[in-house]
């Protein structure tokens, strides 16, 4: 057990910035040694309810009444008792030393990491056999070659199917979560995840020695064209491409297919998207049939589909 001087001693040591900065929480500057912005514990959009106090080492959203120390941010963060909390901070503090501010406090309390910077830490006790993956046409090989299944355990992922994404180099660097039972959100990223830097399974399609690469909007589109044999397959995570996406496609592609969904925003996208990769490789669009979308198609579809335009280089 953790004497009540461990308390003291793990408060003492590990400042709320620390912390804030391990759960990659962005907030701006309000005052001397006051931050504040969007709440990481209930996942609200309000701006300015989420509140710290660096010099007391305390915080309090008004929006969910959350608040404390750094053990009850913790405990708030991975939806475990307060003691568990301690726990894991003695364990961050034991095995790396005591967690002090570095920052300059004239600059924001957290600065997003370096997309590359991968997680210090991993899920476990990941369910790959779910019955939501089967619902979505994803055999459980392909959900654990991805690392895919439901989540039990604490923390901002508890109770949905996670997704874990990597960057070029296949490093983790952030996880996921599905909702399987219409929990809002339907999709749960940990807050200023810089989607529009990733390219989801890029570190897995530039692998092999194709030039050719398929483009889809989501995880599920992705894995499904991984699964019907067609490794060089990224994913929007959803239906814009951004300038650090188009430039690690036409970085490592001479040929891009989109295989985008059969709606008008899907229909839309592609004719923006082609016309941005055209001036640096070919581009191809499949035009689905009205609402399909891939991960709805079989895998001689996906596979006729495809094949279709693989080798116009």
């Amino acid at each position: 057990m953790i004497s009540e001087l461990d308390f003291q001693s793990i408060k003492r040591s590990v400042t709320m910035e620390s912390v804030l900065r391990h759960y990659r929480v962005d907030l701006r500057r309000s005052g001397t040694d006051q931050y504040r912005g969007c709440c990481p514990i209930h996942g609200g959009e309000g701006q300015d309810a989420f509140h710290v106090n660096l010099q007391r080492n305390i915080f309090h959203c008004f929006a969910c009444n959350a608040g404390g120390t750094v053990l009850d941010f913790v405990a708030a963060m991975e939806r475990c008792s307060v003691l568990e909390a301690a726990r894991r901070l003695q364990t961050m503090t034991c095995s790396s030393g005591p967690v002090r501010s570095t920052t300059n406090k004239k600059e924001l309390v957290t600065k997003r990491k370096r997309v590359s910077s991968p997680l210090e830490f991993t899920l476990t006790g990941i369910d790959s056999s779910h019955p939501y993956l089967a619902e979505r046409g994803i055999l459980k090989k392909t959900a654990v070659e991805f690392g895919a299944g439901f989540y039990a355990g604490p923390g901002l992922m508890h109770g949905r199917l996670v997704i874990p994404i990597h960057n070029a180099a296949g490093e983790l660097i952030a996880y996921c979560g599905r909702s399987v039972d219409g929990t809002q959100p339907r999709y749960r990223v940990p807050p200023a995840f810089p989607k529009s830097e990733i390219l989801f399974n890029l570190h897995r399609a530039a692998a092999g020695a194709d030039r050719s690469v398929v483009v889809a909007e989501g995880f599920f589109d992705c894995m499904k064209v991984h699964q019907a044999g067609i490794r060089s397959v990224v994913a929007l995570m959803g239906s814009v491409l951004y300038e650090p996406q188009r430039q690690a496609l036409v970085e490592r592609f001479r040929h891009v297919i989109l295989l985008l969904d059969g709606d008008s925003t899907g229909r839309k996208a592609s004719a923006v998207i082609a016309n941005k990769l055209m001036p640096h490789c070919s581009v191809q669009v499949i035009l689905l049939a009205d609402g399909l979308q891939p991960d709805q198609m079989s895998a001689k579809d996906v596979v006729d589909a495809v094949q279709r335009f693989a080798n116009d280089d």
